[in-house]
C-alpha cells in the first residue's frame, strides 16, 4: 500500500531519490542533477502530502511525488496528450538500492491506478528524460503510451495511461 511520507522519514525519501540519482549517472545519464530533486522539495513534498512511499517489511522501499494537481509543463507538447481531463501525475519515483530488479515499479504503477480511482481520476501523465531508457521501458510495460515531448528543466519523453473506470 502506497502511504502519505512523514517528516520523520525525510532524509529516508531523499536518501532514496539521491541513490537514484547516483543510479542514472552508473547508467550513463543525469536526469537528476545536484539542484533536482532537492531535501527541500521532498519536505515540500511530504508538508504538501503529496509524498508518498511503498514499505516493505516496514523499510521504506520506494519514494514518490503523487499530485492531482496540473502540471504547468504538461500545458505544452509537442504531440498531443490523448485525452483532455483531470489527471494524475507521478514525479521523482525511485527504489531504494535494495530493492531494485525486483518488479517493484509494476505494483507501485498498480497502486497509483488504484489512489486514482479512489479519487475518481482514470488517467495518469509521467514523463522522463530521452537517455532514460530503463524509466521509458518500465512505462511501457506498464501500459503507458508516448504522446510527445514537453519541456522541465528540457526536453522530456511524456507518456499517459487511460484507467479504466469502475462500473456501475
Amino acid at each position: 500500500m502506497l502511504t502519505h511520507a512523514n517528516t520523520s522519514e525525510l532524509n529516508d525519501c531523499y536518501d532514496i531519490l539521491d541513490s537514484g540519482r547516483e543510479f542514472q549517472k552508473e547508467q550513463g545519464f543525469v536526469q537528476w542533477d545536484d539542484e533536482y530533486p532537492t531535501l527541500d522539495l521532498v519536505k515540500e513534498d511530504i508538508e504538501k502530502q503529496i509524498g508518498y512511499v511503498l514499505k516493505i517489511d516496514g523499510k521504506i522501499a520506494a519514494y514518490m511525488a503523487i499530485t492531482f494537481d496540473i502540471e504547468p509543463a504538461y500545458n505544452e507538447i509537442e504531440g498531443a496528450w490523448r485525452k483532455n481531463e483531470k489527471y494524475c501525475v507521478v514525479h521523482r519515483m525511485a527504489i531504494h538500492s535494495d530493492f531494485r530488479n525486483k518488479g517493484l515499479t509494476t505494483k507501485i504503477f498498480n497502486l497509483v491506478e488504484e489512489l486514482c480511482k479512489q479519487k475518481d481520476v482514470y488517467y495518469i501523465r509521467i514523463d522522463t528524460d530521452f537517455p532514460n531508457k530503463r524509466m521509458q521501458h518500465v512505462f511501457i510495460k506498464n501500459g503507458f503510451k508516448e504522446c510527445g515531448v514537453i519541456n522541465f528543466k528540457g526536453p522530456k519523453k511524456a507518456y499517459d495511461k487511460i484507467l479504466e473506470k469502475k462500473q456501475q
